[in-house]
């Protein structure tokens, strides 16, 4: 991955949503977009997004606004995307043959390179041409292979279980769906997924949009 400065945590989690509505501006063919243009597209001020741009470097022109192409490719320089990503899956359930069976990983600068479980049934199955291997073969597996991250998608029983399986064997990046909230730490990452507290706040913005309407 190529270097860069340590951005604010904020700037970095707005970045993703800047990387999409580029990436669909590309594929309408539009190549300049002025700050004020992005940010009503995104909900937030032109100086918010001028801000943020300026804070890696980029600046668009007055009268021109910014290159689509060239921010685009700076915001996969951030965040390594042409670097392809080495991810491997624990657990393959519902959710884990859906994170293995999803196309956009790979375009998107990661690879599903490995599937893991524990149900003799279902070892040796293959998803996506990928073949499900038995967790005790890990070790094995990340001597012989690099990985950068894995996906925990296992029950919340055993997520601190197999959250520390997979530290102990040298991967530094966890990205996990359990209700379980891992910590990081000076040397391992992580992302926790809480998909309910989303849907939570989902159902609280409907039944306040509901009362708004139906105030009686």
């Amino acid at each position: 991955m190529k270097e860069h400065k340590k951005l604010p945590s904020a700037v970095i989690k707005r970045m993703p949503r800047y990387y999409r509505y580029l990436t669909t501006l590309q594929q309408m063919g539009i190549s300049r977009i002025s700050s004020r243009d992005l940010g009503n597209r995104m909900g937030v001020t032109a100086s918010q997004v001028r801000h943020d741009f300026f804070s890696f470097g980029a600046s668009g022109l007055q009268g021109y606004g910014y290159d689509v192409d060239l921010l685009r490719q700076e915001i996969r320089d951030i965040f390594g995307l042409d670097d392809l990503f080495s991810v491997i899956i624990i657990g393959a359930g519902n959710l884990g043959h859906a994170l293995a069976k999803y196309s956009g990983f790979e375009k998107n600068g990661y690879k599903i390179a490995a599937i893991f479980d524990v149900k003799p049934e279902i070892i040796g199955e293959r998803i996506n041409d990928i073949e499900i291997i038995h967790l005790d073969k890990l070790q094995e597996y990340v001597q012989d292979n690099h990985v950068d991250i894995a996906a925990l998608t296992v029950p919340e029983i055993r997520v601190l279980e197999v959250a520390k399986l997979v530290t102990d064997n040298g991967i530094k990046a966890l990205w996990n769906f359990s209700p379980i909230e891992l910590l990081a730490s000076d040397d391992i990452v992580v992302e926790n997924i809480q998909m309910i507290d989303s849907l939570m706040v989902l159902g609280y913005n409907l039944r306040t949009a509901e009362a708004k309407l139906n105030p009686n």
